[in-house]
């Protein structure tokens, strides 16, 4: 984990997105009032948390089970005059009930981090938490093809063989019982430009500083394999929107 943090330190996001993208789901569902409450599910350092609590009135919980996380969230609430609307909670995804009471939100959002749970799973669990008629939003690393090349099929079965079509993804939403209000993939922009670039300029820097530690370099040629895999075969795969309401 340290070497971890030190790769993804100071950049933007965690994963692929971007504040258009946050905007564009959230303008799918019901403008959010200051009695309405907000769980944001896997934060991360909250960029998109900070978008949330810019766009609607309501409440936000930030859960995510990092410090470092927390306190970038923390810190850049304040810079954007929100951190009386945001609270952090250090905790984690798969113990919800240890946090919140059944049915406290009317929304709960989740940018890239609902596979650490499982896509089905999580729906099935934190649908739980969700108020009537509210929603839940999440985005997820999709196959947006059905003729993979072999490479990439390979790559992502090693790294994350749950991940589905748009298809899949639509009946499994349907099987724990929300209704789609609507999806969208959203633009490759998003994963070079907030995460990809910041994250390659990063492992530059630190493949000089640790030119001769093996340990270090093979970490470094993994996550670079991955930002060459999205280079190759992006047309395959991307982040995909989904908007439901229970």
């Amino acid at each position: 984990m340290d070497k971890f943090f030190e790769i993804h330190k100071d950049i933007p996001r965690e994963g692929p997105g971007d504040n258009q993208s946050t905007k564009k789901a959230l303008d799918k569902i019901n403008v959010f009032t200051e009695n309405d409450n907000i769980l944001d599910i896997g934060c991360g350092p909250g960029i998109h948390t900070i978008e949330l609590a810019k766009n609607t009135n309501a409440s936000i919980k930030a859960l995510d089970i990092f410090d470092h996380f927390l306190d970038s969230l923390r810190k850049h609430s304040k810079i954007n005059n929100v951190e009386c609307r945001i609270k952090t909670i250090k905790g984690s995804m798969f113990e919800l009930d240890k946090y919140f009471d059944k049915e406290s939100f009317n929304l709960i959002w989740s940018e890239g981090a609902i596979y650490i749970i499982g896509f089905e799973r999580g729906l099935k669990e934190w649908k739980n938490f969700i108020k009537p008629n509210g929603h839940l939003v999440v985005s997820e690393a999709t196959w947006l093809k059905d003729d993979l090349p072999e490479e990439i099929k390979d790559f992502w079965n090693s790294e994350y063989p749950e991940m589905k079509t748009i298809e899949e993804n639509l009946d499994i939403i349907k099987k724990q019982g929300y209704n789609i209000v609507d999806y969208f993939t959203i633009p490759e922009s998003s994963w070079w430009d907030n995460y990809y670039t910041p994250l390659q300029n990063r492992i530059n820097i630190l493949e000089k500083e640790h030119k001769e530690d093996k340990n270090w370099l093979n970490v470094l040629y993994s996550t670079k394999k991955e930002i060459n895999m999205y280079r190759k075969y992006s047309d395959y795969y991307g982040y995909v929107f989904y908007i439901m309401k229970k």
